[in-house]
C-alpha cells in the first residue's frame, strides 16, 4: 500500500454516495471502531456523518439514535 494512502480519511457521506475529502486508506466504523477500506465502504448515514461496517452496525446506530 501505498504511504500517502495508510491514513484515516475523511468523507463527506451523501444520500446516495461519499466524497472524500482527505485522501486515506479507510474509515472508522462508528458503532464497532474497525476501520473500513474505502473500497468496501457501503453503509453510512448522511444525517449522522458516520460510517458502518456492514448492515447490522448500519441498524444497531438507526435503533441507537432513534430508541
Amino acid at each position: 500500500m501505498n504511504q500517502f494512502y495508510a491514513g484515516e480519511a475523511v468523507v463527506h457521506y451523501g444520500s446516495a454516495d461519499f466524497t472524500i475529502m482527505e485522501t486515506g486508506a479507510y474509515v472508522v466504523c462508528a458503532v464497532t471502531g474497525d476501520r473500513i477500506p474505502l473500497d468496501q465502504l457501503r453503509y453510512w448515514s448522511h444525517d449522522r456523518q458516520e460510517a458502518y461496517k456492514d448492515a447490522a452496525a448500519s441498524l444497531k446506530a438507526f435503533q441507537k439514535a432513534n430508541g
